[in-house]
């Protein structure tokens, strides 16, 4: 009896492991594609961060270049303003 139930118990585990050879072949395959998507996915995040402090770089010159404009309007409109109080004073003399 005994022989028969470790014959029997011999047979499950080879059945089991002959029955998991192919699915495992598929568990590895899906396993290094997941890899592959994850890397991809990696790669992808990283581009991404690099193309946000890039865009923020790209903002903050913007916002300088944005403030010397404003600041050069100002000087313009201040020596109009000179201009025209000059021209008045040189008018009515």
């Amino acid at each position: 009896m005994k022989q028969l139930i470790s014959a029997l118990g011999i047979l499950g585990i080879v059945a089991l492991v002959a029955g998991c050879g192919p699915d495992m072949q598929k568990i590895n395959e899906a396993s290094d594609k997941a890899e592959a998507s994850a890397t991809r996915a990696e790669a992808a995040a990283k581009s991404a961060e690099d193309s946000d402090a890039q865009a923020e770089m790209s903002a903050k010159k913007a916002e300088e270049a944005a403030a010397g404009a404003e600041d050069a309007v100002h000087r313009a409109n201040d020596a109009v303003a000179r201009l025209e109080a000059a021209f008045a004073t040189s008018v009515t003399k």
